[in-house]
């Protein structure tokens, strides 16, 4: 997959739909931001949960938006494979395999 192609086919998508259900995306946007601020749990603290998630319910996209935002957020290579460890262990199989993914993303994006 060619990470960078398909986040930005994400963004555009999302985009469009955005203009047509606008109180939605603003109310969501909030939610995001509300949840992701640090406090007892700093924001990556926070993003390696969402990635863990986005994993284990197989969201290519939302494993992209949480891979950029742990490496903006300075994630090693180390930390990631340890998160993806544990999202393997808890999700399978099928984790495993969205867990390479996001490894993947993670070099492209790097």
């Amino acid at each position: 997959m060619d990470w960078t192609k398909f986040m930005g086919e994400t963004v555009d998508n999302i985009t469009v739909l955005s203009k047509e259900m606008p109180d939605l995306a603003r109310a969501f946007n909030t939610m995001g931001g509300i949840a992701k601020t640090s406090g007892a749990l700093d924001e990556k603290t926070k993003e390696i949960m969402a990635l863990g998630i986005a994993i284990a319910t197989r969201c290519d996209s939302c494993i992209g938006f949480h891979v950029k935002s742990l490496i903006r957020l300075g994630i090693t290579r180390e930390e990631l494979v340890e998160a993806l460890a544990m999202a393997t262990y808890m999700g399978g199989g099928p984790s495993y395999a969205y867990s390479a993914k996001a490894l993947k993303a993670y070099e492209e994006f790097s």
